[in-house]
């Protein structure tokens, strides 16, 4: 079975390119699945099942959505070999552009759509930075000028990935994507596997549930991460 990760900042388009490359390779007579993560509630495993791809959902609630997706990805995988999946679709949001599902031997999507601003490939990180595929959808409905510009921003921020544009309404460079994950590597288990970046180390008070403001509730780790005042009567940059 081939995993692929499927990542990007919420509502650019995940689910739609997704189905579409899903419906591309079922059209070949191969077997998908997906995996769909999210925080507090979706209604996205609905549309996979309106195309008859089977759909887990994992809600992470209040635990860091990214490490929850570690911690129960491989689960997902074993769920994919019992149902013999050629492919399995690990879609996931990156919710605080500082965390990164992709795993080393995984193929590894990251979705941008180019309405979120022409700065957003910088404030991604490496999310994008680590994929092996960037994926831009929406460009039907900016300009060529800032369509040009989105995806000149998107290289400079990761050299080595491919980039396709994908809509998720008519299926245009669905196809592409399908042929990019022929020959995915194929996956038998993650376990002992790597992700390809760290999830943050700092294990704040804000994490396990402090809610009261001031250094006294704060560990030394968000102390040491102070904005820096300057003071008063000096001007600001």
């Amino acid at each position: 079975m081939r995993l692929v990760t499927f990542a990007g900042p919420p509502s650019a388009g995940k689910t739609s390119a997704a189905i579409k490359t899903a419906e591309a390779l079922m059209k070949e007579g191969l077997t998908v699945g997906a995996v769909k993560f999210d925080c507090i509630s979706t209604t996205d495993d609905e549309l996979y099942q309106k195309r008859g791809i089977p759909v887990l959902t994992g809600i992470s609630g209040n635990f860091c959505p990214d490490h929850y997706f570690i911690t129960n990805i491989e689960d997902c995988v074993a769920w994919g070999l019992s149902r013999n999946l050629d492919y399995l679709f690990s879609e996931s949001a990156g919710l605080c552009n500082r965390c990164s599902p992709h795993i080393k031997g995984v193929r590894s999507l990251c979705v941008i759509d180019c309405l979120s601003g022409v700065n957003t490939p910088k404030k991604i990180g490496p999310m994008l930075l680590f994929a092996d595929m960037v994926v831009i959808t929406k460009a039907d409905v900016v300009s060529q000028a800032e369509r040009e510009v989105f995806a000149f921003r998107a290289r400079e921020a990761n050299r080595n990935a491919r980039f396709l544009f994908v809509n998720g309404l008519t299926g245009e460079g669905a196809s592409e994507l399908a042929r990019f994950l022929r020959d995915a590597p194929e996956v038998a288990t993650l376990n002992h596997g790597q992700i390809r970046f760290p999830l943050p180390s700092a294990l704040c008070s804000y994490c396990l549930g402090e809610t009261r403001i001031g250094p006294d509730y704060a560990t030394n780790s968000m102390i040491a991460r102070k904005i820096e005042i300057p003071p008063v009567g000096e001007a600001h940059v």
